[in-house]
């Protein structure tokens, strides 16, 4: 049985003011293209759909335009849960219609999802927060444990536990239990959350750049260790970059993002994750890179030549430029910058400072003209670096003004 693991597409997810939807129509479809070729038999997106509780139209247009061809009008099984950048009701609120698609959408922990049918397969049992597929041309049943995005507020109103009950605790005892109860060997078992998991004894894995961090300090983390036994394969979402966490025989893997959000993930290759299994067998899997999506770059330049030139030679790229020089960026400079690239997302201009000539504290000779008063101040302000033409014009003019 093959499973297409994914994660993280946060759809309608802009860069700065950069909108990426184009390039998620791109990698939606190259997805789409991944799932038939390698003839999955059932796909699960691990949170954070979309990148916002209230997406934009063309998001959630993208996202069931996307998982409907995913499930080939029902059948292929697609199961979608809800991650921490989600609306539970927003994710919930189609699964009735979704269902008969062979789509199965789950917005919070511990749902229930009721038994149905499709051309496809069926859903044959199902408990708070487990569902037990049979998929058409397989003799055995594939059980797949979910655990969408749990935060405190939602762990307390669905999993009903005390307060003293620590996030950690509630989720491997709910495991156990339905492990012990539904996972024999003679099925798939499979696990799919969203949530921030650590190895035991592991340097602490960096949530992505610019996210909603779900790991507040060390108390309540979630260990690979607390996956029952009987669970052959974890497919995780939140960290953005592919990472196995478990063991080669029982993997807990992060499938990564479909394309870069951030330029902390610069020059990563993003991936999903293909995986096969059987019953009583270890799971094995293979990642898939994904092509689509323009490349986020962080360059540096000592000169503006160089600059221009790098510029011109990748013009379909998203930059971080950081641009070094011993004075202020001119006008004229960042504008054929801006004139040369379409894709600068940050221009940071970073002076050079030479600690020898920093100025020491001095008394100000105010007799001095206005223009050499402000260029002395401007010094003192700015580690001895003299304003250049522009800035100087600029405060000549506001002086006449």
């Amino acid at each position: 049985m093959k499973i297409l693991h994914t994660a993280d597409w946060h759809l309608g997810k802009r860069l700065d003011s950069f909108s990426r939807m184009d390039e998620q129509q791109l990698v939606m479809e190259e997805i789409i293209q991944v799932a038939d070729q390698q003839e999955v038999d059932l796909v699960l997106i691990a949170g954070d759909l979309f990148d916002s509780f209230n997406p934009g139209v063309e998001a959630i247009e993208l996202f069931y335009k996307t998982i409907k061809r995913l499930a080939k009008n029902g059948m292929r099984p697609v199961i979608a849960i809800a991650g921490n950048h989600d609306s539970p009701n927003l994710i919930d609120a189609p699964d009735p219609l979704a269902r008969a698609s062979g789509i199965i959408l789950i917005g919070h922990p511990n749902a229930l999802v009721t038994p149905f049918s499709t051309e496809g397969f069926s859903v044959l049992r199902s408990d708070n927060g487990f569902i037990e597929l049979s998929l058409q041309g397989y003799d055995y049943p594939i059980r797949i444990l979910h655990t969408a995005y749990a935060n405190e507020i939602r762990l307390k109103q669905y999993l009903g536990e005390d307060k003293e009950v620590q996030l950690n605790k509630a989720l491997a005892e709910n495991w156990r239990r339905l492990a012990e109860t539904y996972c024999d060997s003679k099925g798939v078992n499979i696990l799919t959350a969203h949530l921030y998991m650590n190895k035991i004894g592991s340097p602490l894995i960096e949530e992505p750049d610019g996210e909603k961090p779900i790991k507040i300090g060390n108390a309540d983390l979630i260990y690979s260790e607390s996956i029952p036994a009987q669970i052959q394969y974890t497919a995780l979402g939140h960290i953005h970059g592919f990472k196995n966490i478990g063991s080669p025989e029982q993997p807990v893997v992060y499938a990564s993002s479909p394309l870069c959000y951030s330029f902390a993930e610069a020059g990563q290759t993003k991936y999903v994750n293909i995986v096969n299994t059987l019953p009583d067998a270890h799971a094995t899997f293979e990642r898939v890179p994904l092509r689509q999506g323009k490349p986020l770059v962080r360059k540096s330049f000592a000169a503006i030549d160089p600059c221009i030139a790098w510029l011109s030679e990748n013009p379909d790229t998203l930059v971080e430029l950081t641009l070094k020089s011993d004075t202020f960026l001119k006008a004229e400079d960042r504008k054929l910058i801006y004139q040369t690239h379409s894709g600068i997302v940050y221009l940071i201009p970073v002076v050079q400072q030479d600690n020898e000539d920093i100025m020491d504290t001095k008394e100000i000779n105010l007799t001095q003209d206005i223009s050499t008063l402000f260029s002395e101040y401007f010094k003192s302000k700015n580690a001895n670096q003299a304003p250049n033409d522009d800035i100087l014009n600029l405060f000549r003019e506001i002086l006449n003004s």
